[in-house]
């Protein structure tokens, strides 16, 4: 199970939750369509721990995520992204969150 929070003053809006199962891609969307992001920034938050940064974006495309086994893609016109999990696994069901920087 992966939730998702937004956050910010330009209106990003987030799936509430996402389920998946270990090994089955899943994508987690942001999207801000009044708001082309000057960065792009992706958190996650375990458990009675702090968030952690986990993913910043600054140009349209998709990078490589080290800390998940997956990738950070943003749209070609700045006001969407999705954190992709190509191969989740069980210890990173965590509430992810999405903040842009207009």
């Amino acid at each position: 199970l992966f939730s998702a929070v937004a956050v910010g003053r330009a209106q990003v809006q987030q799936e509430a939750w996402a389920e998946a199962r270990e090994g089955i891609s899943v994508h987690i969307t942001c999207s801000h369509p009044s708001t082309a992001a000057y960065t792009t920034h992706w958190y996650r938050q375990h458990l009675h721990q702090p968030p952690q940064l986990i993913a910043v974006g600054v140009s349209a495309g998709e990078k490589a995520v080290p800390e998940l086994p997956g990738s950070l893609l943003i749209a070609t016109d700045r006001r969407s992204s999705a954190l992709r999990l190509s191969w989740p696994r069980w210890q990173d069901a965590a509430v992810y969150y999405c903040a842009v920087r207009d």
